[in-house]
């Protein structure tokens, strides 16, 4: 174990020492490229600053509201026909929008049914195989200034709702 965190905390610093290293062998300016990166990124962050403002706005009014618990309630039915646990929901409705309020959602998901419990299990796999859909394409489409995202909203969220459901299906089969 103790290599392992040796090698771990020598990892950064010795790609950072490589990559100069080869820098200097190809008699590139490091420091000027840096620099350089540096401006690039700074002005991607100021071009998706604003969507990233409108995103959080709209998840915390979504959480703010109680809409959320309006929809669970409404299609609560619906899931018990199909086995999915409603207490998921949130979680399932939260992890495409904010991976945060996801996070926060699993916390208390484990810290209510336990970390071995299958609701647990399952919370756990479905934040592994999905995704922060909606905050990935406004990042990445406004980032490239690309406008018409509903084709690619779509099939995200499809590939999000497999991932959930095969989530439930897979610790139903497993446990």
């Amino acid at each position: 174990m103790k290599i392992v965190n040796f090698i771990s905390n020598l990892a950064m610093p010795l790609i950072i020492l490589i990559i100069v290293i080869y820098a200097s062998m190809e008699k590139n300016k490091v420091f000027d490229d840096f620099l350089d990166g540096a401006k690039e990124g700074l002005e991607i962050v100021l071009s998706i600053f604003p969507t990233l403002i409108g995103l959080f706005i709209a998840i915390g009014a979504l959480k703010d509201s109680g809409i959320l618990d309006i929809i669970i309630r409404f299609i609560t039915p619906l899931l018990n026909v199909i086995h999915f646990p409603s207490e998921l929901m949130p979680l399932a409705m939260l992890r495409p929008i904010s991976g945060s309020g996801a996070t926060a959602v699993a916390v208390d998901i484990m810290k209510t049914y336990g970390v071995d419990n299958v609701i647990g299990m399952m919370a756990s796999i479905i934040m592994g195989s999905t995704e922060t859909t909606i905050y990935t394409i406004a990042v990445y489409t406004s980032c490239v200034k690309i406008k018409k995202t509903r084709g690619i909203l779509f099939a995200a969220l499809t590939a999000d709702l497999i991932g959930i459901l095969v989530s439930v299906i897979v610790c139903r089969i497993m446990l």
